[in-house]
């Protein structure tokens, strides 16, 4: 009963709200619409920004649903776009300095080896001068004595080399003064001649003999001048130096026995061999 009095009560008052409306309308008609809020204009962005991750993950469930791999999400807010660029220009700031770093330090040690360079040029230069000074000196100390004028007359100048080989058979038959005259006769008769200072070699050969070893140090001066690229030429060097020994001069043959390395490398072994021990009776620094 009173539920039937409710229905009719709430059926009156609707029908008396219709009739209102219908009386109102013309007025509700002619009433201009308010001017939008500006708060709508912000909740549409942020409808706009749920409608875009909802359909994120819209994309999200349905990629899982069809693949059934584990789904990586990436952030679409700025914000997390700004923290992703900054870390990664962290990361290139980091790079770029460790590439200044080690330019700087390949810098430095190109700097260090163009000073160790320039003190090695200087070095070399100095060596060169001072083993120049030396052959002067050595060249200097054995330069020959003046000519006697009752010296003995040289030998005729004939051909070379039957002269040659004269003196070297004289030389193997043991006749060493028979061989130091021949010898001292071609250098004289043929100065320009090839095998001139090969010559003075076998030369200073026979004076070492018999002990002249100031003679014997000018032949073997004589025989390796121009450093000549020969079997002899290492044997002339080791020899110039036993000499020297001899004639109290260790310093000098020491530097000669410097450069028989230098210019012979390839020198044979028994001619090293008597090299070290000229250099351990001369006393040369290791």
């Amino acid at each position: 009963m009173r539920n039937g009095r409710r229905f009719s009560l709430k059926r009156g008052l609707t029908t008396a709200a219709l009739a209102v409306l219908v009386a109102a309308g013309p007025a509700v008609a002619q009433t201009p619409l308010p001017v939008p809020d500006p708060l709508d204009a912000r909740d549409a962005k942020r409808l706009d920004r749920m409608e875009k991750v909802l359909r994120e993950l819209r994309s999200i469930v349905f990629q899982l649903r069809d693949t059934g791999k584990p789904v990586v999400v990436q952030p679409a807010d700025t914000d997390a776009r700004i923290a992703e660029m900054s870390e990664k220009l962290g990361d290139l700031e980091s790079t770029l300095r460790s590439v200044n770093g080690n330019f700087e330090t390949v810098t430095r040690e190109l700097d260090q080896s163009k000073r160790e360079n320039a003190q090695l040029k200087r070095d070399l230069a100095t060596l060169a001068e001072r083993l120049t000074a030396a052959e002067g000196k050595i060249a200097a100390g054995l330069a020959p004595p003046p000519e006697d004028p009752a010296a003995a007359p040289v030998a005729a100048a004939g051909d070379p080399a039957k002269d040659f080989t004269a003196a070297r058979q004289l030389m193997l038959a043991g006749d060493y003064d028979g061989a130091e005259a021949a010898f001292s006769a071609y250098v004289a008769n043929y100065p320009d001649a090839p095998r001139a200072n090969e010559a003075s070699y076998w030369w200073g050969k026979t004076l070492s003999v018999r002990g002249a070893h100031s003679d014997a140090a000018r032949a073997y001066i004589s025989a390796i001048r121009g450093w000549p690229q020969t079997a002899w030429a290492p044997d002339a060097v080791v020899e110039l130096s036993r000499a020297l020994v001899a004639l109290k001069k260790p310093a000098d043959a020491c530097q000669t026995l410097g450069e028989l390395g230098r210019r012979y490398p390839k020198a044979p072994a028994a001619v090293a061999s008597r090299a070290a021990a000229v250099r351990t009776q001369a006393k040369c620094a290791a």
